[in-house]
């Protein structure tokens, strides 16, 4: 079972392939969400080195930048072999 795990936004990077796909009317209604409801989804990430990398949830995640928040609920998963 996967433990959710409160992550300072700063540590997270997101992949460049990855941030071509933001979509700043999503990130603008996921903020205004977050904002009445709080993070119902956490995101997920992968380790590396000292920081993390982003894996599922680009959306939230620059929403909740957008808000300024310095963490982030998050799921840590493992790199899957192909």
């Amino acid at each position: 079972m996967l433990k959710k795990l409160s992550i300072p936004v700063a540590l997270i990077r997101v992949p460049v392939s990855r941030r071509r796909a933001l979509n700043l009317d999503k990130v603008k209604d996921l903020a205004q969400n977050i904002l009445a409801n709080g993070q119902s989804t956490p995101i997920q990430i992968r380790t590396e080195g000292k920081g993390y990398i982003l894996i599922e949830g680009y959306h939230r995640l620059e929403a909740l930048r957008a808000l300024g928040e310095e963490n982030i609920d998050a799921y840590i998963v493992k790199a899957r072999l192909h």
